[in-house]
C-alpha cells in the first residue's frame, strides 16, 4: 500500500472510531446493557469485518436497529441470554452468506435505497437532539446556547476546513479543536463522561452461562432470527450505497458470513451484536477511507480508548460529536430524492416517502419490506395494463387474436377481457410469439379461455408458443395445440 494511501485510511479510521464511541454507548444503554458491551462490540466486530469482509472502507458496530430489537429480552431473560442470541443470530448470518443468498439485496428497487437512506438521515439528526437534553428536560438558557454554539462550530470547522487543507480529515481536525478549546477555556459543558465511563479491561472469553437446552433455543431463536435478518439487511444496504460512493464493487456474500463469525465472536467475549453503520460508514468514506486498514483502526483504536486513554477520550464534549453527525446526517440525505419529485413517476415518489416515514416510525425491517410490497404491486399494476391483443378477420373466415405482453396473475382478466366468444367465428386462431406465460395464472387464464368457447362450441387454436410455456402447460396437463 502507498503510503498516502496508508496514512489517509489511518486518519480516517481514528475519526470514525470517535463517532463510534457516543453512539455505541447510547445503544447499550437504550439496550439496558453495561456500555463495554457496546464498545467491546464495536471492536470485535469492526475489526473482524473490515479484515475479512468483502466491503472495504464500509464499518461496522454495535449497531441501534440491533439494540432496539433486543430490548425486550434483555429486560425478561438477562444478559447471558442475549449473548446467546448474538452467538445464534451470527450463524444464521454465516449461513445466510454461504449459501449464497446475498444477491437477493439486489431485489431491493432503487426508489426504496433512496427511502433507507433518507430515513437513516432523518433518524442519526433526531439521534442527537437527546443531547440537548439535561435528564428529561431541554436545555435552556447559557447550557443550550453553550451546546448550540459548539455544534455550530464544529459543523463550520468541517465544512470550511477543507477549502484551506485536505491533509487532515475535516471530522477529526473538527472533534480535536473543539476539545482543545473546551479544555483550554474551561466551558461546562456535558463531555463523553457524563453518558458512561469507558475504562476496562480485555474482553473475556466466556460462553454464556445458560442452560443449553430446548427451552433456551425456543426463548433465544425468534430474537437470533429477527436480530440476523435486520443486521443483513442494514448491512447490504448499506453496502450496496458503499458501492455507489466509492463507484467500485463489493462482495456481499463474504459480508455476511465475515459479519455472522464477527458476531459469533463478539457474543463469546461478552459483546453486542452488530451490523453494517451507515452515519460511521459515511464518516469514514468522507474522511479518506477506502480500504480495510481505514476499518481496523477504527475497530483497534476503540480497544485502545478502554484500556489506556479513557481519561482523555471522556473529556471530548459530546456538542463536537453531535456537530460531526448533523453533517453525516446532511450528508447522508439523499437531496437529489427531492431534486427528481417532478422527473420520475409518482409511484416512484410516493415509495420514497413512504420508506422514508416507515424507517423513521417503526424499524428499518418493516420500511424496506412495505417498500419492495409496494413497488412490487406497482410493477405488477404497470404490466397488467401494457397487455393488450390485436384482432382482425382472416381470409377463411376466422378470426385472429395476437395477444401483447405479460400474462401473469395481476393481468389475466384484462386478458380474458380481449376475446369474445359468444360474438366470434367458430374457428379462433390464438398466435402466442408475443405473448409471455410466467406463473400459474397464466395456465389457468388460458384454460379458461379454451373451456369458454368449447361452451359457445367453437374451437380455438393456439400457436407460437415458447419453448418455456409449452413445458408449463404441459405439467399442469393443459393442451396447447
Amino acid at each position: 500500500m502507498k503510503p498516502k494511501r496508508l496514512r489517509a485510511d489511518v486518519l480516517a479510521g481514528l475519526t470514525t472510531s470517535f463517532a463510534l464511541l457516543p453512539e455505541c454507548i447510547a445503544f447499550a444503554l437504550v439496550a439496558h446493557l453495561n456500555p463495554l458491551m457496546g464498545l467491546y462490540g464495536a471492536f470485535i466486530i469492526c475489526t473482524l469485518t473490515a479484515l475479512f469482509g468483502g466491503r472495504p472502507g464500509m464499518v461496522s458496530g454495535a449497531a441501534g436497529s440491533m439494540a432496539v430489537v433486543i430490548v425486550a429480552l434483555v429486560v425478561q431473560h438477562g444478559v447471558q441470554y442475549l449473548l446467546a442470541t448474538v452467538l445464534l443470530g451470527g450463524l444464521v448470518m454465516m449461513a445466510f452468506g454461504l449459501l449464497r443468498l446475498g444477491k437477493l439485496v439486489r431485489m431491493v428497487p432503487h426508489p426504496v435505497m433512496l427511502g433507507f437512506v433518507n430515513g437513516l438521515a432523518i433518524i442519526i439528526a433526531l439521534a442527537q437532539l437527546e443531547h440537548f437534553k439535561d435528564g428529561e428536560h431541554w436545555l435552556s438558557g447559557a447550557p443550550l446556547y453553550l451546546m448550540a454554539g459548539l455544534v455550530g462550530l464544529t459543523m463550520a470547522i468541517v465544512y470550511l476546513l477543507p477549502r484551506l487543507t485536505r491533509a487532515v480529515p475535516p471530522a477529526l481536525a473538527a472533534i480535536l479543536g473543539v476539545g482543545v478549546l473546551v479544555y483550554l477555556s474551561g466551558l461546562p459543558t456535558r463531555t463523553l463522561g457524563d453518558m458512561a465511563h469507558i475504562a476496562g479491561g480485555l474482553p473475556v472469553l466466556a460462553l454464556p452461562d445458560i442452560p443449553w437446552n430446548l427451552e433456551t433455543l425456543r426463548i433465544i431463536a425468534p430474537y437470533a432470527v429477527l436480530m440476523a435478518l435486520v443486521g443483513l439487511l442494514e448491512t447490504l444496504l448499506t453496502l450496496n450505497l458503499t458501492d455507489e460512493i466509492t463507484e467500485t464493487r463489493g462482495y456481499p456474500d463474504r459480508e455476511c458470513v465475515a459479519l455472522g463469525a464477527a458476531n459469533m465472536v463478539s457474543g463469546a467475549f461478552g459483546g453486542m451484536g452488530g451490523c453494517a453503520m451507515i452515519g460511521q460508514t459515511v464518516i469514514n468514506l468522507s474522511s479518506g477511507g477506502r480500504g480495510r486498514v481505514s476499518g481496523v483502526v477504527a475497530g483497534v483504536a476503540i480497544l485502545l480508548f478502554i484500556l489506556f486513554l479513557s481519561p482523555m477520550i471522556e473529556r471530548i464534549p459530546l456538542a463536537a460529536l453531535v456537530g460531526v453527525m448533523f453533517v453525516v446526517s446532511q450528508q447522508t440525505f439523499a437531496w437529489a430524492s427531492l431534486r427528481v419529485v417532478n422527473k420520475v413517476p409518482l409511484n416512484d415518489v410516493l415509495v420514497i416517502m413512504a420508506v422514508t416515514v416507515i424507517t423513521v416510525f417503526t424499524d428499518l425491517a418493516t420500511a424496506v419490506l412495505c417498500g419492495i410490497v409496494i413497488a412490487a404491486l406497482n410493477f405488477a399494476w404497470q404490466q397488467a395494463r401494457e397487455l393488450y391483443a390485436d384482432a382482425h378477420l382472416e381470409a377463411d373466415g376466422s378470426k385472429l387474436y395476437r395477444p401483447h405482453g405479460t400474462l401473469f396473475f395481476a393481468s389475466t382478466t384484462p386478458f380474458l377481457n380481449q376475446f369474445d366468444p359468444a360474438g366470434d367465428p367458430q374457428r379462433v386462431t390464438l398466435d402466442c410469439r408475443h405473448l409471455s406465460f410466467v406463473d400459474y395464472s397464466a395456465i389457468a387464464a388460458l384454460k379458461t379461455l379454451r373451456e369458454r368457447y368449447a361452451k359457445a362450441g367453437k374451437q380455438l387454436q393456439v400457436f407460437h408458443l415458447s419453448e418455456r410455456c409449452k413445458k408449463l402447460l404441459k405439467r399442469a396437463g393443459v393442451e396447447h395445440g
